[in-house]
This record gives structure tokens, C-alpha cells and sequence, in this order.
């Protein structure tokens, strides 16, 4: 969820076709993307997060607003969650 201390980037999820998404939550199994792509349930899917890089996913879960992904909770995966909330909280430095 967003916070005054966390904002939410905007990410692209690569299913059949590249589509925006915003993380609502991330961890390092997983993550809810609020998104209007809706690939299959089982898909094996990529999120490319600005700062934080790409992961394999697979779709778990649809909603009206959004997919869940399901990550392997390995230490790339774990990476990727940290460095999405890192990035998510600093904010850019005004000129």
C-alpha cells in the first residue's frame, strides 16, 4: 500500500503484450499489481520495476483491479521486493 513514506512507480508487466502496473504490494514471493492486464491464471509473466529490475512471476490470482504474482522467494527475489521499496520510498531530489 502507499504510504506518505512510500509511493508507487510505475512498473510494466510483461504478458502478451507490455501493459502499465502499479505495485499496491510487494514482497519477496510475491507481489498485487493494480493493472487492467488480465493474462491467464498459471502464466509465467515479467515485471519490470525503473529502479529495481526485472522478475519472473507467475500469475496466481485476477481481480477487477489488478493480477497477483507469485515469486520463488529466492535471493534474486528478495532483491527485487527490497529494491522496489527502497526506490518506492526515496523521493527525487528537487532542483
Amino acid at each position: 500500500m502507499a504510504s506518505r513514506w512510500r509511493s508507487r512507480r510505475m512498473c510494466i508487466l510483461m504478458a502478451e503484450a507490455p501493459a502499465p502496473a502499479a505495485l499496491r504490494e510487494i514482497s519477496g514471493i510475491g507481489a498485487f499489481l493494480e493493472t487492467n492486464a488480465r493474462p491467464s491464471l498459471g502464466t509465467t509473466v515479467a515485471l519490470h520495476h525503473p529502479e529495481a529490475g526485472t522478475i519472473q512471476g507467475r500469475v496466481t490470482a485476477l481481480a477487477l483491479d489488478g493480477v497477483r504474482l507469485t515469486f520463488d522467494g529466492s535471493e534474486p527475489a528478495i532483491a527485487f521486493a527490497l529494491g522496489a521499496v527502497v526506490a518506492d520510498m526515496t523521493r527525487p531530489a528537487r532542483s
